[in-house]
């Protein structure tokens, strides 16, 4: 009889795990509570793979053994609740793709950093010259590749939502870089289940797999204490010497190889600032316990281009910085931000969605760095009222180009004008890119102009 499995959401894991499931020869159907777009429709009508959208048909999901819910559907939603009260099997993507690969997976999560030390990772071990592929959270899904070819290795940028759907998915090393408050709202609003849910990551490791993580992160330490760790334990740390991991002095970094301690001079990194000390520490202790060739990998990290919108330089006109960190969609994200650039004086624009933030966390380090505050919002009312009495000048606006035509006007040589939101973009932009790419466009023109 034919195995049958049905996909909750349409969005890139949900087409992926569709195009897979189809395949390996599953009888697929694809149901999405909003539209489908025209393109992914297609897609699925060329490989004849049956799908409903506008709202889900319970009648017919409840007949699948199975079901592979998109990491953005909470478990609160009626329909996974009934799918749950039923009994059915409700696993992630990334789970139904482990079960078709023979690869090792390396699997990266953190409320903050992942991206980056995902696409790091991915990048030294390819400079090593390994056969590696890079999923999850970036790029084009793990099922979606998997239709194509399997690697030995897979790097993977998991979220709790997507280890939340984990059964048997074991991943040879597993990273934890940090664990704050966010995304409380799916978990009863209980920082506990939040935390369960990242350590879950190591829950089917035996001591064959590597477990790294950051040694001063109490959240970390609060949840490992109540587990029994199988996997060989790497710390990092920039606040002390470790015995087995990976450390950070201030100036150089200390990583430990199985035979001795190295050093990375971290001048000629193209990273900044502490917490980009923790994923550079992080990667390379990933890629050594993968195996790779130390040197050829350590190589790579002069070579990195990291993610667009994260600290991104756009320019430099007239010796001020303008830096793009769009992806800076909390307020610990953009507290890291802040704290590499607070050398320098900063003109910060930050606004939107605000998602419930606590500013007092950037209190310090905004009272010592930041000259001027552009408020880019349709409603700037919190962050005036947090920051009006410590910055000297606040502004606001709806326009990105706005914005940075009153930083220009403000910045002297040595500033640093840094978008950085703390919030989400959904009042004034399509999404974080959105934004991003307007930052770059407003800089640009100013750049053609001078």
């Amino acid at each position: 009889m034919m195995n049958r499995i049905a996909i909750l959401g349409a969005g890139e894991s949900g087409i992926g795990a569709a195009l897979l499931a189809k395949a390996k020869g599953y009888e697929v159907f694809v149901s999405e509570f909003a539209l489908i777009s025209e393109e992914r429709k297609a897609l699925l009508d060329a490989k004849g793979i049956a799908y409903e959208d506008g709202g889900h048909s319970a009648e017919k999901l409840l007949t699948f053994p199975e079901v592979i819910k998109s990491p953005g559907i909470p478990y609160a939603a009626p329909m996974v609740k009934q799918i749950m009260e039923k009994g059915i099997s409700l696993i992630d993507e990334l789970e139904f793709a482990s079960r078709f690969s023979n690869g090792k997976v390396i699997a990266i999560t953190g409320t903050n950093g992942k991206t980056t030390t995902t696409l790091l990772t991915y990048h030294l071990m390819k400079e090593a010259g390994m056969d590696v592929g890079l999923a999850g959270n970036v790029g084009d899904s793990w099922a979606r590749q998997l239709v194509d070819g399997d690697r030995a290795w897979w790097v993977l940028e998991v979220s709790s939502f997507q280890i939340d759907g984990f059964k048997k998915l074991k991943p040879q090393v597993a990273v934890i870089l940090n664990i704050t408050p966010d995304h409380l709202d799916r978990y009863e609003y209980r920082l506990e289940n939040y935390i369960h849910s990242k350590l879950n990551l190591v829950k089917n490791m035996d001591n064959q797999g590597h477990l790294i993580y950051f040694k001063e992160d109490q959240y970390i330490w609060r949840g490992l204490k109540e587990l029994s760790v199988q996997a060989n334990i790497h710390q990092i740390s920039i606040a002390q010497k470790v015995e087995n991991g990976a450390y950070f002095d201030g100036s150089q970094i200390h990583y430990s190889t199985g035979k001795g301690f190295q050093i990375i001079d971290t001048a000629s990194l193209p990273l900044k600032g502490h917490h980009n000390m923790v994923n550079v520490m992080a990667a390379a202790q990933a890629v050594i316990a993968a195996g790779a060739d130390e040197e050829r990998a350590m190589k790579g990290l002069t070579t990195f281009k990291n993610a667009a919108h994260r600290m991104e330089k756009v320019a430099e006109l007239n010796g001020v910085e303008f830096i793009n960190d769009s992806k800076g969609t909390n307020v610990n994200a953009t507290y890291y931000a802040l704290a590499a650039y607070q050398s320098k004086p900063i003109i910060w624009i930050a606004g939107g969605v605000d998602k419930g933030n606590d500013y007092n966390e950037l209190a310090e380090v905004v009272k010592s760095s930041v000259k001027a505050l552009i408020c880019l919002g349709k409603n700037n009312e919190k962050l005036k009222f947090a920051f009006g009495q410590m910055v000297p000048q606040v502004m606001e606006t709806q326009e990105m180009r706005q914005a940075v035509q009153m930083a220009q006007q403000i910045a002297q040589a040595g500033d640093v004008v840094l978008l950085s939101p703390a919030c989400s973009s959904f009042d004034l932009f399509k999404n974080y890119m959105d934004r991003g790419e307007k930052f770059i466009e407003a800089v640009k023109e100013m750049e053609t102009v001078k």
